[in-house]
């Protein structure tokens, strides 16, 4: 892995040319910034049981659903669609190297944007005076930590999109769709517990519940660090980062 910090860096300077970096980063924090708006308003005509923190991050996949796949769209189909792939894998480069070189940009770029969220935090505790006391630091550290773990499954898969794609645009899509299935078609199944009554369904409730993203957020800002659920993320990625380099040497076997 001697050439990934070559192509990390690389890519990390492409990613601060693109324009698609800087659309995703201002609709990201204008997003967020609205949303922690209206939270603050809603705190402030009543109070809440709940600390912001946890109402800021239950929102958690609106940037996940439209951030990643304009991070991660260009990352290999772009470099398929121009040809520069097949001359990059003529150097003493592997297709490892290259997928987590890239892989690991992508995912440092999604972490940066969601640390400047904190500077939400720093306004509210520098003007909140007595109120201040909101700002428990369990929910904010769970929530945060929560973000960097399933960031790592969420941009696997964007990456995996953009392997499996020859036109970026087609990986955004594809991206946006793999995303929704794994949110909240994950969500729908494990809420709907009556469709696992059948016998031949019964053994995939287990699995459904496990794969549980937004209850594993709940816990995450309750404090409780599941070390089953931090699993289920790394091996997601080591799984879509797999998929990622068998489909790019499938491409250059086809080519």
């Amino acid at each position: 892995m001697k050439h990934f910090w070559t192509i990390f860096s690389h890519e990390v300077r492409m990613l601060l040319v693109s324009p698609s970096t800087y659309i995703a980063a201002a609709l990201f924090l204008a997003t967020m910034g609205f949303m922690f708006t209206d939270i603050l308003e809603l705190y402030s005509h009543a109070p809440q049981e709940a600390s912001p923190a946890i109402s800021f991050f239950e929102y958690f996949w609106v940037p996940v659903m439209f951030m990643v796949p304009l991070l991660t769209m260009r990352c290999l189909a772009e470099e398929r669609r121009t040809g520069t792939m097949e001359t990059l894998l003529t150097t003493p480069v592997t297709t490892p190297e290259v997928v987590l070189g890239k892989y690991g940009a992508a995912y440092s770029l999604y972490l940066a944007l969601w640390a400047a969220t904190g500077g939400f935090f720093c306004f509210l505790r520098e003007f909140a005076g007595a109120s201040s006391r909101l700002l428990d630091p369990g929910p904010l550290v769970g929530g945060y930590l929560f973000v960097a773990v399933s960031g790592l499954l969420f941009v696997a898969v964007g990456v995996l999109a953009s392997a499996l794609a020859r036109n970026q645009a087609v990986a955004g899509f594809l991206c946006f769709f793999l995303l929704s299935g794994l949110i909240w078609g994950g969500n729908f199944l494990a809420r709907n517990q009556a469709w696992f009554d059948h016998g031949a369904l019964r053994p995939f409730q287990g699995a459904v519940n496990y794969a549980w993203i937004f209850r594993h957020y709940e816990d995450f800002t309750r404090g409780v660090v599941d070390a089953r659920q931090v699993l289920f993320y790394l091996s997601g990625t080591v799984l879509a980062l797999i998929f990622s380099i068998l489909a790019v040497e499938a491409k250059q076997l086809q080519s």
